[in-house]
């Protein structure tokens, strides 16, 4: 029993810690709040990130990113997106699911493709470019038109839209997909399918819902979930992975080829 009390008072230390830091850092940043002026007034313009389409127009590009999620909740979780284009094309498409509105909840092209989300501006998590990126697109495009949860969104434990980019890199696991520990969502699994593979479409997954369970994949490395909030260590690179915050090392990107 003694060990069992020391792992549950270390769990709940780190859920914790986490949570303290998150909230440290949101407040330093007035997350918590949202920006001046509401949702309606928040940055939304373009972050970047992403190469011009146009001066790449030859070249396959596969993207995606993550950024906090708007208000309160960007203390705790993130909101993640695809973007890609084919070779020849000078435009990105961008898929994401969005919760309010209603109807189907998988958009397509509502904001711009590394738009500041609500005020938070994303990160890169993955790029592919070139042939590996135009082999992938069929797949990806496959994959969000197979979701099996187009018109249905909660918050917690899911479906949401981590559990749709989840969806996507188990699809495909080419993209080498590595969603960062507080993409709440992305553990999401119905009771009929308990086990299967993790969101890097590498690796095993044992999960209840979401709610519970066990990730050891490619990308994530070891992950424990305990209520939603995941924790554990990444070996690609080696990084903790914590609940609130994402985790603590190395950005946890992955590229074929240096932005351009």
């Amino acid at each position: 029993m003694l060990p069992l009390k020391a792992l549950s008072l270390f769990i709940f230390m780190v859920i914790l810690l986490s949570l303290g830091a998150s909230l440290a850092q949101a407040t330093r940043h007035g997350d918590l709040s949202g920006s001046q002026g509401g949702w309606w007034s928040a940055r939304r313009d373009s972050s970047g990130l992403a190469p011009d389409p146009r001066r790449y127009a030859s070249q396959a590009i596969v993207q995606v990113y993550a950024a906090p999620t708007y208000g309160w909740k960007g203390a705790v979780a993130v909101h993640p997106w695809i973007i890609f284009k084919r070779a020849g094309e000078t435009r990105f498409n961008r898929y994401e699911v969005i919760s309010w509105g209603s109807g189907e909840k998988v958009r397509r092209n509502s904001n711009l493709p590394d738009g500041y989300w609500y005020g938070a501006k994303p990160r890169l998590l993955v790029e592919h470019r070139g042939a590996d990126a135009e082999a992938m697109i069929p797949r990806i495009e496959a994959a969000i038109h197979s979701y099996p949860w187009p018109n249905t969104y909660h918050a917690w434990p899911g479906p949401n839209s981590n559990t749709f980019l989840a969806h996507i890199g188990r699809e495909v696991p080419a993209l080498k997909l590595d969603l960062p520990a507080n993409a709440v969502g992305k553990d999401y699994r119905p009771l009929w399918r308990p086990i299967g593979l993790p969101p890097s479409g590498r690796g095993i997954q044992v999960s209840v819902l979401g709610v519970a369970g066990v990730t050891l994949g490619a990308e994530e490395g070891f992950e424990l979930n305990v209520l939603g909030l995941n924790m554990g260590l990444d070996f690609t690179p080696l990084r903790l992975r914590l609940p609130f915050i994402g985790g603590i090392g190395s950005e946890n990107v992955q590229q074929d080829n240096p932005p351009g």
